[in-house]
């Protein structure tokens, strides 16, 4: 990213959400972000997953300008190069762990056979092998975070993004998803976490701070704004 801004429109108001921001993450880094609420951290987190594109400035992903891409090759990206973890897990309640899973390779196009196999192996690599027919409803949160884990890596993603994956979780089960993506970066994932967690941020290689839309430190040991 350089010279990144993204402005809202709310009536005659223009809210300035992220301002300048420039940003360069190299493959198979592990990366916090961290700033309180407001200061431009979910903004951010959407422009990097392609979930929303900047008003003004550069943004490249795997050096292509992602301002270029329609929206048919947004959810590509989407889809074939980004995992995505949210604080609220945002599974299909009424389909099992394994449909979950299965979903976004159904969209990438994989025979039924080869999904299924791959979710099952992925279920397994999280620790659910038991749960696989299991409904969100039938988990606790530990165990649906880690569904959305593996939902997150259905389609081998170069670049996982993390949004409070531990925000509505007890400790253990915390630790548990945060072993999980420190795995991922150990095989050359590269992951970006989105924390209010600062024992979470510190075990990071890098630390991104945010401030009233601005990023005001990028450095290997945690600092305050």
């Amino acid at each position: 990213m350089q010279s990144v801004c993204r402005d809202y429109h709310t009536g005659q108001t223009v809210v300035r959400a992220l301002i300048d921001a420039d940003l360069e993450v190299g493959a198979g880094e592990y990366l916090a972000v961290v700033g309180p609420s407001g200061s431009g951290k979910s903004t951010l987190m959407h422009l990097l997953g392609c979930l929303d594109t900047p008003t003004s400035g550069s943004f490249r992903l795997n050096g292509e300008e992602v301002s270029s891409f329609d929206v048919n090759r947004l959810a590509e990206v989407r889809n074939q190069t980004i995992g995505f973890v949210f604080q609220r897990f945002h599974l299909m309640p009424r389909s099992s762990a394994l449909a979950n899973v299965s979903m976004p390779m159904r969209f990438a196009g994989l025979p039924a056979g080869q999904r299924q196999e791959r979710a099952m192996q992925l279920l397994h690599r999280v620790g659910l092998g038991d749960r696989v027919h299991h409904r969100p409803s039938e988990l606790s949160g530990g165990q649906q975070q880690r569904v959305a884990i593996a939902r997150a890596l259905a389609n081998d993603p170069r670049l996982v993004l993390a949004d409070e994956p531990t925000g509505n979780l007890d400790s253990s089960s915390g630790q548990e998803v945060v072993r999980i993506l420190e795995e991922l970066q150990q095989e050359g994932v590269t992951v970006v976490m989105v924390t209010h967690d600062e024992n979470l941020a510190a075990r990071t290689s890098r630390v991104v701070r945010m401030l009233d839309g601005r990023i005001c430190s990028d450095t290997a040991s945690p600092t305050g704004c």
